[in-house]
């Protein structure tokens, strides 16, 4: 999409687009920066408030999965224009994803220490499953769909948390 198109599609003046951005690129690091400072605020207070890793994963997963319904519209034009990004803007965004990453990851090995989490399970596989598989509920999310936001957030901690608890 050319800023030609951005700004014929929100009404508004090339002049008005560059008043706010200095390139597209700047656009969609703030698109990106709006729904990641989102998810890393509701994980670091999940971290901060829950004692049980367990409680903090499920939390923190929850949260995650309402980012899908809150910041739809940005996650999808982020994702489809993202390749186009400029380096600058590319580090920016990959120094917040994985500080979220390193959250869970962390999460996961508190919940080894503390026995709660299955010994056996690899931090940074299973890390990177649940990351993948939120991740991918732009694709398909719709809020007009059979399940609330809430609901797939409750299916996917039931499916993660019983991978990963020990029994």
């Amino acid at each position: 999409m050319t800023v030609n198109q951005i700004v014929q599609n929100a009404g508004t003046s090339k002049g008005g687009f560059y008043h706010h951005f200095s390139s597209k690129d700047e656009l969609l690091y703030v698109i990106h920066d709006t729904f990641i400072t989102y998810a890393l605020k509701h994980a670091n207070q999940a971290n901060q408030k829950c004692i049980a890793p367990r409680k903090k994963l499920e939390i923190i997963i929850k949260d995650f999965i309402k980012v899908f319904d809150v910041y739809q519209p940005h996650i999808s034009v982020f994702y489809q224009e993202s390749v186009y990004l400029k380096s600058e803007y590319e580090q920016n965004i990959r120094i917040k994803r994985e500080q979220f990453k390193e959250i869970i990851m962390n999460v996961v090995q508190e919940g080894q220490q503390t026995g709660d989490f299955r010994k056996e399970i690899d931090v940074d596989l299973t890390s990177m499953a649940i990351l993948g598989m939120v991740n991918w509920t732009y694709k398909w999310y719709k809020r007009s769909g059979h399940k609330t936001i809430e609901e797939i957030g409750k299916h996917f901690n039931d499916l993660i948390l019983h991978a990963i608890v020990k029994t």
